[in-house]
């Protein structure tokens, strides 16, 4: 984990923050792309390839999977930023571009080698160098471009799956979240039992557009 916080104490902030990420929305396109099955659900919509594998890479130290459970890469945080990068995000894909591409430059001059091949321990040695402003190329401080990826790495993984995202429930799981409800039933207003999980989406209830298909 970067930044000196603990993963737990990281998912405890996170409770506060959920409404804005369940909240983001994508175009109708991109929506249709998000309820795709197989292959096509998994295909890449902003990102080439190789941008994406340093992504996932990057996500994947943000969040880490650990004896609490999987972190934003198993819950595809990477998926919902490269959809998100078509949609709501679409102004910040040039950013994106340049940042991974001076993420690697950096990597490789520094390290030896592209991020994503770095062992978790260099790759969080750079990770802090770049949240500290201490890696060159990046415009506007590489500080920043972290702290962009950073809070679309955390509404990825804890936002509505409708939007690619939070896949299986894990980003709700982690932090106790029982997902979307629209009626609010006696048992559920009790403080001293735990609400079973929904397992829904907001959007598995009709009452809520998913845009045209």
């Amino acid at each position: 984990m970067i930044n000196c916080l603990t993963r737990r104490q990281m998912l405890q902030q996170l409770g506060g923050i959920i409404g804005l990420a369940i909240g983001l929305p994508l175009p109708a396109r991109s929506r249709a792309r998000a309820q795709g099955l197989g292959a096509a659900a998994n295909a890449l919509v902003s990102l080439t390839p190789a941008e994406a594998e340093t992504l996932r890479a990057i996500i994947a130290r943000i969040i880490p999977a650990d004896d609490n459970g999987p972190g934003a890469l198993e819950a595809r945080a990477d998926r919902f930023i490269d959809r998100a990068l078509a949609g709501a995000l679409k102004t910040q894909r040039s950013t994106y571009t340049a940042g991974l591409a001076t993420l690697n430059s950096y990597a490789q001059s520094s390290k030896g080698s592209a991020f994503a091949k770095l062992s978790t321990a260099d790759q969080d040695l750079v990770l802090s160098e770049m949240q500290s402003d201490r890696v060159p190329g990046f415009a506007g401080g590489s500080g920043q471009f972290f702290n962009l990826v950073r809070a679309h790495t955390i509404q990825g993984t804890f936002s509505d799956p409708f939007y690619g995202g939070n896949e299986n429930f894990i980003g709700w799981d982690l932090i106790g979240y029982p997902g979307a409800r629209v009626v609010v039933s006696p048992n559920l207003q009790r403080i001293d039992v735990k609400p079973e999980p929904s397992r829904k989406s907001a959007y598995d209830y009709g009452m809520f557009n998913k845009g045209e298909v």
